[in-house]
């Protein structure tokens, strides 16, 4: 078992995928020994967003707070707090903030075989 405190992963930086914007990230798993999956926080600023990217695994997006559109393989949808992306291996995909608030989201995906245990 590994307990992770959250605000010592925390990190202001770039969002990924375009630099579009910035964002504070919780690089939750990062750390943890052994592992086979990514799970972190994201809060983009307003303007932000992940840009379109193609993605070589299942992905999740779990939306705590604001706003924001949402694309997987050309088709957008607006996603709210309480709202939970299943993205698919293979979609080019993205996010972007909207509204006034930040978009706070959980990422989560698995990590490729040569990334995680031995």
């Amino acid at each position: 078992m590994v307990v992770i405190d959250d605000e010592g992963t925390r990190v202001r930086q770039p969002v990924p995928h375009g630099n579009i914007g910035m964002s504070t990230a919780w690089r939750i798993t990062d750390k943890v020994p052994g592992r086979t999956m990514e799970f972190r926080r994201r809060t983009l600023d307003r303007g932000a967003a992940i840009g379109l990217h193609p993605i070589a695994h299942d992905e999740v997006y779990h939306v705590v707070s604001g706003e924001g559109d949402v694309t997987s393989d050309g088709v957008t949808r607006r996603v709210g707090a309480g709202t939970t992306v299943y993205l698919y291996d293979g979609a080019v995909v993205g996010i972007a903030q909207r509204g006034t608030k930040p978009l706070a989201l959980i990422v989560s995906y698995p990590l490729a075989a040569e990334q995680g245990r031995d």
